[in-house]
């Protein structure tokens, strides 16, 4: 074993987390940053449809079952309880997140008030994360999003996030004076604050000694619905609502002469003819970039994080306070954002000496003056905005933070919070309720909103994640990229396991649990025929006519999941009138209707100009094609290529599982009454209904490497101090007096015995 630990270390990292429905042109993406090559290191189409994410249920992510517990200072709160019926995936390759108008109360004990109480929350929504299952460090991000609800009514908050493997997204107990600590240098007037601080000569659970660490945060986006009739204050170009901010959130912060919430940092001092100030230079990060609709945000600089108050989920006192900042820009965004998919990106680059790359689409527009312009947000796009970098040399400088180096876990969620887009101020006569039923509370939210809630029809739907890394170090900048929760150089999982605690819900919810995460269920789901476990034959009759006819499988019945409770059918002449409609497309856009509310089926084009054209591909097929690897914004005209359009539910796929029969009772004697159907899942597929393939990571983490030892290995190893020296030499040495004056007794009792006895013998 002690052979083989090295020949594992040697090579890079193998996984096993790459969705096969990932097209192969995608499995390598070209840097935009650096030129080079990256390659596909997991990936999730979400193309099998009725995927579930309770605990338990998939190897990737987890949907959460728990109140968000986030507080914020002033008071308010979050106003959702995450459901993981709110997360599934729908038969048009969509991950979908809902939120709806569902009232969830539970009783809680309030140990500071010694009694218990009843909560209440008037909102379901959907969170799901891969925390302690996938992890990575550093590499490319690309999320295809369709954002929730109206693009004019503020009060979601969707999000695609990544968070340090060491915090668990809404579990406060375990980011307490960890989030978002990206500081790796012993200042012991920090120490207090910084659990994990590089002042630390002991870090227990695992931990490397001298070594500061933290739940870091990278926002990739996160939408600010609502209407500013007109541009916003202080922002440059002009941007105004919705937008979604770009942001990292690091720590420590800059602690005095901060820029003033509304206004852009001041760089410099204005002075007047006397040569008195007139304003005063304020601290912030210089070499920080924007291009295109994107302006640096002036409206949120980050987080003071005080003395906790009493009714806070957790403590912190004066000297653990701290200040935590918010780098970042706000993007503008249209209304086509919320009806087809579009793609984000985020180039990471961690550790010292590296940065962080938020690219979005545009595409090339002449003006009557023939000045070429990039425009954005409105579905065509297939050039890639650089919108904001960060580098690392604009953290060390003010404050010796860094960027992100922990291994990070992809979340994605819509909450619903009174500080996110809701009013700002109330009239004093409103009673700042949230039910949308109560007519006394529609002064607390923002007009439309409730209206728009009681249609059921708001859901966050991702088309696609996937994230890339580089195999060679010299061609980024920054530290190595890695794969995995628990790497040597970082190491999370036996931390998590020695504070488990802090990872896992609150009561009355954590007494259905023993452990922060429970094993991934493989088959055992109640089924009636073998599709209800991803089973099936290699081919169906809708398949077969797709092979004839690419068009005639829209005339199939397809049973489509819509939040609008409307079917969904097209026919081949009303695709044919929309010939015009899908070129202005992007291409992951849905074909359908114009009524962007209904759920649509997914359109798959070519993405990848190398490959040929098919021949005889119908006039009907054609669509807007465009590389999403291509690295440059190109100067020539859009192209149109002829590309394959097939429905995502139909594909050929292989069986996952089968539906069996199970007898109940002692060794299967239970009477056929009693007899269940289960699903029993196919090699490379797991999940209590077999939908889910079964990823995993082939190289063990830093706890799994600690726990192969040797007889030898496993022997204690004392550590004496100079104390413990002396004592052990004194008890030693009165060990030793005791020992030779018992000899010495002895041996006078003996010559004594010897003597008498010869006196004996003379007389006798």
């Amino acid at each position: 074993m002690r052979i083989l630990i090295p020949l594992l270390l040697i090579h890079p990292t193998t996984c096993h987390w790459i969705d096969e429905d990932t097209p192969t042109n995608l499995l390598t993406t070209t840097s935009l940053v650096d030129g080079s090559t990256y390659h596909l290191v997991m990936s999730d189409e979400f193309n099998t449809p009725h995927r579930t994410f309770t605990d338990g249920h998939d190897p990737t992510w987890t949907a959460l079952d728990k109140s968000d517990d986030d507080y914020s200072a002033s008071g308010g709160g979050s106003l959702h309880f995450y459901n993981s019926s709110m997360v599934t995936t729908t038969p048009d390759g969509m991950l979908t997140i809902q939120t709806i108008i569902d009232p969830t109360e539970w009783t809680h004990y309030d140990a500071l008030e010694k009694e218990w109480k009843k909560e209440k929350k008037y909102f379901k929504s959907g969170m799901v994360q891969s925390w302690n299952k996938f992890c990575f460090t550093g590499g490319i991000l690309e999320v295809d999003v369709i954002l929730p609800g109206e693009p004019d009514i503020g009060g979601l908050w969707p999000a695609v996030w990544l968070l340090g493997n060491l915090g668990r997204a809404t579990y406060v107990a375990s980011t307490n004076n960890l989030w978002p600590w990206s500081y790796d240098k012993c200042d012991r007037k920090k120490q207090e604050s910084q659990t994990i601080s590089a002042c630390n000569e002991a870090n227990h659970f695992g931990l490397n000694k001298f070594q500061g660490r933290g739940a870091t945060e990278i926002d990739v986006l996160e939408l600010m619905g609502g209407n500013s009739n007109g541009a916003l204050p202080a922002t440059s170009p002009p941007i105004s609502l919705p937008y979604v901010d770009m942001t990292l959130q690091v720590a420590p912060g800059i602690p005095d002469n901060r820029p003033q919430s509304g206004s852009q940092p001041v760089r410099k001092i204005d002075r007047t003819h006397s040569g008195y100030a007139t304003s005063v230079a304020q601290v912030w990060y210089d070499n920080l970039t924007v291009a295109g609709n994107t302006s640096l945000n002036p409206f949120f600089y980050g987080t003071y994080l005080g003395e906790t108050k009493k009714n806070e989920p957790v403590t912190r006192n004066k000297n653990q306070a701290f200040q935590a900042d918010a780098v970042g820009a706000m993007k503008q965004i249209v209304s086509e954002h919320f009806k087809t998919p579009h793609t984000f990106r985020l180039e990471w680059q961690p550790g010292r000496g590296g940065r962080l790359d938020w690219f979005t689409k545009s595409y090339k527009r002449v003006d009557e003056n023939g000045t070429v312009i990039h425009v954005e947000g409105d579905g065509k796009g297939q050039d890639w905005e650089h919108s904001l970098s960060i580098p690392d040399s604009a953290l060390d400088a003010v404050m010796g933070s860094k960027i992100p180096e922990e291994p990070s876990y992809i979340i994605l969620n819509t909450a619903i919070s009174s500080t996110w887009a809701f009013p700002y101020s109330l009239p004093d006569w409103c009673p700042k309720c949230y039910d949308c039923d109560n007519p006394k509370c529609q002064c607390s939210f923002n007009p439309g909103f409730c209206a728009m809630m009681k249609t059921g029809k708001v859901a966050l739907k991702i088309d696609s994640v996937r994230v890339y890394q580089s195999r060679d170090e010299s061609a980024h900048d920054g530290s190595p990229h890695t794969v995995g929760c628990d790497p040597v150089e970082f190491p999370t999982r036996e931390y998590i396991k020695g504070f488990e605690y802090r990872y896992m819900r609150n009561p009355p919810f954590v007494y259905e649990d023993t452990h922060s995460l429970r094993s991934v269920k493989n088959g055992g789901g109640e089924c009636e025929v073998d599709q209800d476990c991803g089973g099936g034959t290699e081919k169906n009759d809708v398949e077969m006519v797709w092979e004839q006819d690419p068009f005639a499988q829209i005339e199939a019945e397809i049973d489509v999941l819509d939040l609008d409770n409307n079917p969904v059918s097209e026919s081949p002449g009303d695709l044919d009138k929309k010939g015009d409609e899908q070129e202005n497309q992007s291409t992951l856009a849905h074909s359908g209707t114009e009524d962007s509310s209904h759920v649509k089926p997914k359109t798959r084009t070519r993405r990848n100009r190398g490959l040929e054209e098919k021949s005889g591909s119908s006039k009907e097929a054609d669509v807007l094609v465009i590389s999403l690897d291509t690295p440059q914004i190109s100067l020539e005209p859009l192209e149109h290529e002829k590309a394959d359009t097939k429905l995502v539910s139909n594909l050929p796929r292989k069986p996952k599982g089968t539906c069996v029969t199970s007898n109940y009772g002692l060794f299967g004697s239970g009477s056929v009454s009693s007899a269940k159907k289960q699903c029993r899942c196919n090699a490379g597929y797991t999940g209590p209904n077999c939908l889910s393939v079964d990823k995993h990571d082939d190289t063990p983490g830093a706890y799994e490497l600690k726990k192969i030892t040797t007889l030898f290995q496993d022997m204690p190893h004392p550590y004496l101090t100079s104390i413990h020296v002396f004592i052990v030499g004194i008890m030693v040495g009165a060990f030793l007096v005791f020992l030779v004056a018992d000899i010495l007794r002895k041996s006078r009792q003996n010559g004594n015995g010897y003597g008498s006895e010869m006196t004996l013998l003379r007389y006798q």
